[in-house]
């Protein structure tokens, strides 16, 4: 087969035994044809690879690998790989032909599905998942376009093992999955496994029941990165009526963390089969409203959606168990058990009323010793008077005199010195911090201001260190989310995020932070983030018809890194060292350092041309343009009697391409 890759295949035999009838599709990566299968007489569907990917050592050992896996797998609801090959410089599969259409057919003929009609369409794919993941393969491209509906309903997943080989081995792996349903670890290119599938059949989910994707932008990059960045919505946000179990079964699927996921794809069925089972059959058999509110693009704002926030509902905990409660009971507090410290204390004071029982005598004086109680009672009074001296001083003017503790809140230590003196009371201080109080001033006394108290008590004076700084954490390297948790953890405010590229940060992780970590700060200060973008996304410039030295520069100056083929071609309009192709082409997007790959023009093929004399007109016109050649006839001796060719202009190795005129007699 030397046919090139587009409508010249109808008609031809591909592998010698798959006869094409006619074009189904044409894609990014390649072509399908219903075809026969000449030696079982049966219709197939035969996907042929664009010459540059099927050229692609690495890239055709990889997808002949994973179709031999893909091969091994048998499922009523995966479309079944039925044999690959070479023919020529062209790779093909051969898969079991599906007559009818696709899911994303349905969705543009239909709009949103009911809920029943989806959850039957989602149960199918994740049986056919369910199969491929339990045998090791993981799809990574699932969306509409691969969900097969054949003519008599039955359901099938088709493309198993192409968008993995294609993942795994191009630079570009992540365009050529439909954006709409990537998973986040993809995007990321944190890797991806089967619960990346999941995400996808959660998005196609939302499809199904709302008519529409969940995330929309103007650019590509702007849908990857909302995958990343944000949580799918609840369908029912636009579709009114939809049961909260479908908004929780969507939410839970494409969940952005892959731990949040469902475990396997039978564990997400199992789920939507009790779903089934709770909900009624108007709500299974749910419609959408053709007016159903369809979210703007990223970015866009709603002019119907309110800007105000509404009040929340007030509530109040009623305890469990009393529904009415009538009458507040009076609360009579009882006596709390004494502490540890007030039974030693109560000890304490029982052995000394036990010491002042002992000491106290027991026999009273008799009247023969009066003289003796005389004597007594003398050293008694001088006692008392000594003991009432001593108290009035002590009371009186002593240290047990009263003092009114004076004001010294905002005053130095030094200014605050001579009122204590005043006030006849000492003082000790203490530093503390104070987010009001300048560092060196008095915040405040224990006892405060005004408190009587006597003398000998003191005074604990308050003084201020300032506010208490703490060192700001490295938030540098924690994704968005994180660092927002960090923030408010340490009782900061978040002042502000602002998004910026980044080349060596990947895509929602903090690239700086302002302050910088370690800064002293109090509590509630404002905090700054820098959150990555990801790498800057460059369109790559046309080369193709350039020297390769000026596209090679071009290239390079854009930031990409280009790659020179080993294998020239010829080329009957590009120049002899000119760039004759470009992969990818002009128009794409790639981040810095991606490769281009420069196909080089040999020139035109030289050929040889045929020797035509004495041809007739229209067999020798025939024969130059079967070689390569434009004719043009010349009619030197006027009108031509034999029509036969008198010479031809050029002779030997000439240009492919080349205009032989011949002279016709």
């Amino acid at each position: 087969m030397n046919g090139k890759l587009s409508d010249a295949l109808v008609g031809s035999l591909i592998g010698g035994r798959y006869h094409v009838v006619s074009r189904l599709a044409m894609g990014g990566m390649a072509a399908v044809y219903l075809a026969t299968d000449t030696n079982l007489d049966r219709d197939v569907a035969v996907k042929v690879l664009h010459r540059h990917l099927s050229q692609d050592p690495a890239f055709a050992a990889r997808l002949e690998q994973e179709a031999k896996s893909a091969a091994r797998l048998s499922h009523p609801h995966v479309v079944s790989i039925l044999d690959r090959g070479h023919d020529g410089d062209l790779f093909y599969l051969v898969m079991e032909y599906v007559p009818g259409h696709n899911l994303r057919d349905l969705l543009n003929q239909q709009g949103a599905l009911t809920p029943r009609r989806s959850l039957d369409i989602i149960e199918a794919v994740l049986d056919g998942l369910g199969a491929a993941h339990a045998a090791g393969l993981v799809h990574r491209d699932i969306k509409p376009e691969n969900v097969l509906i054949s003519d008599t309903g039955r359901i099938k997943v088709a493309d198993f093992g192409l968008a993995r080989a294609v993942t795994n081995s191009t630079s570009t792996g992540l365009t050529l999955g439909t954006l709409a349903y990537i998973a986040p670890e993809i995007v990321q290119r944190s890797g991806g496994d089967a619960r990346s599938d999941l995400y996808s059949v959660g998005i196609v989910l939302y499809e199904l029941l709302t008519g529409h994707q969940p995330f929309r932008g103007d650019v590509p990059v702007q849908v990857a990165m909302a995958h990343v960045t944000e949580d799918v919505p609840p369908p029912s946000a636009t579709v009114h009526g939809l049961s909260p179990e479908l908004d929780s079964l969507v939410q839970w699927a494409a969940a952005r963390d892959p731990e949040r996921r469902p475990v396997s794809a039978e564990a997400l069925r199992d789920e939507i089969e009790h779903i089934r089972r709770q909900l009624t059959d108007p709500q299974l058999d749910l419609r959408t409203a053709p007016t159903a509110f369809i979210p703007p693009p990223l970015g866009a704002s709603d002019p119907r959606m309110p800007t105000e926030a509404l009040p929340a509902a007030r509530t109040e905990a009623i305890p469990m168990g009393i529904s009415h409660p009538t009458a507040v009971m009076p609360h009579h507090p009882q006596s709390a058990p004494p502490t540890a410290r007030e039974l030693k204390r109560q000890q304490r004071d029982a052995a000394r009323q036990s010491a002042i029982s002992a000491a106290t005598p027991t026999r009273t004086l008799t009247a023969g010793d009066r003289r003796r109680r005389g004597a007594v009672w003398a050293v008694v009074v001088v006692l008392l008077a000594v003991i009432a001296a001593l108290a009035g001083w002590f009371f009186g003017v002593g240290p047990g005199a009263a003092a009114t503790v004076p004001a010294v809140k905002d005053l130095t230590v030094d200014q605050a010195r001579p009122l204590f003196d005043q006030a006849g009371l000492s003082f000790s201080t203490q530093k503390v911090f104070d987010d009001a109080v300048a560092s060196g001033l008095i915040v405040g006394s224990t006892p405060g201001a005004g408190t009587q108290i006597r003398k000998f008590q003191g005074v604990s004076v308050l003084v201020s260190q300032g506010p208490q700084l703490f060192p700001l954490e490295d938030l540098r390297g924690k994704s968005a989310d994180e660092a927002k948790a960090a923030i408010t953890g340490a009782q900061n405010t978040l002042a502000g995020v602002t998004e910026a590229y980044s080349e060596t940060v990947p895509a929602g992780v903090v690239i700086s932070q302002d302050p910088g970590p370690g800064t002293p700060l109090r509590r509630g200060s404002a905090v700054r983030l820098t959150v990555s973008k990801g790498p800057q996304p460059i369109p790559v410039p046309k080369v193709v018809g350039l020297a390769q030295s000026d596209a090679l520069a071009a290239l390079r100056g854009a930031g990409l890194d280009p790659v020179v083929s080993s294998n020239d071609v010829f080329d009957k309009t590009v120049p002899k060292g000119a760039v004759a192709a470009q992969d990818p082409a002009d128009g794409a997007t790639l981040t810095k350092g991606g490769k281009v790959t420069l196909t080089i023009s040999k020139g035109p093929k030289m050929v040889k041309v045929p020797d035509v004399f004495g041809k007739s007109e229209k067999e020798a016109t025939q024969v130059l343009t079967a070689a390569g050649f434009t004719v043009k006839s010349n009619y030197t001796y006027g009108r031509p009697i034999f029509g036969l060719v008198a010479g031809q202009d050029k002779t030997g190795d000439q240009p492919e391409g080349s205009t032989i005129t011949i002279t016709v007699a």
